[in-house]
């Protein structure tokens, strides 16, 4: 019995460390967006970023020069950074004064450039943030594709009709967290993961599957699951 059970175990960590291998495969830099020719795509996309603590006049633009920001990886929190030349993480005039335990809050910039290939042609592809704190507004080359004002739900825009294929792109976000808006110490930043989904042009809504049970008893139980087919094929 005792060496089954040690048999068993080295399955179970063998088993780990293989799904941990594939994990880590994730993380690689990406300044390149890849999709599948059949089926769907999911990417993480942490790596490479640019970023600038403070407001900047056309960050926004897809031309604009970022080469003198610091490069960084998500996620990401500035108000926890030793940043030189300032008085972070703590500060006595921080924007939230005690609401955030005075951490530096303000504004921030975040860039990310990257090649899109011609895979992306007949594709469907989505943006995923999973927290951002606080007010971000988000842009793809220049074009804005909207304003999220609370830092604790994710959120998600539609690139598909923005990215330009066979040519650099440009996502620039703006994220302020103005210090009124909590009781506690909040962070500030892009602080969760960003993914893009390439489906095809027939696919599953985005967050469009429901699965309750609405009846339990015993071993017994009753499934439901609701979900949205999306046909985004020309008429």
């Amino acid at each position: 019995m005792r060496i089954k059970n040690l048999v068993s175990v080295f399955i179970i960590i063998l088993c780990s460390l293989i799904c941990l291998s594939g994990m880590t495969g994730k993380s690689e830099k990406i300044n390149e967006l890849k999709v599948n020719k059949n089926g769907r795509t999911s990417i993480l996309f942490d790596s490479s970023w640019r970023f600038h603590l403070g407001d900047m006049q056309d960050a926004e633009k897809h031309d604009f020069d970022d080469s003198s920001w610091r490069s960084i990886d998500l996620p990401h929190d500035w108000s926890i950074e030793d940043i030189p030349g300032t008085n972070a993480p703590v500060d006595s005039n921080a924007i939230g004064g005690s609401s955030t335990g005075y951490m530096v809050g303000g504004t921030g910039w975040y860039r990310k450039t990257f090649y899109v290939g011609n895979d992306i042609n007949g594709k469907c592809i989505r943006i995923q943030f999973d927290g951002i704190y606080m007010i971000a507004d988000i842009w793809i080359n220049g074009i804005s594709l909207g304003t999220h004002p609370y830092g604790y739900t994710s959120f998600s825009y539609d690139l598909t009709s923005k990215l330009e294929a066979g040519k650099l792109n440009t996502l620039a976000v703006k994220v302020r967290n103005e210090g009124r808006n909590t009781r506690w110490y909040s962070g500030s930043g892009i602080y969760r993961h960003i993914w893009i989904t390439a489906t095809g042009q027939l696919h599953f809504d985005h967050w469009g599957t429901c699965i309750t049970t609405p009846e339990v008893v015993g071993d017994h139980a009753r499934v439901n699951v609701k979900t949205s087919i999306m046909n985004e094929f020309p008429d």
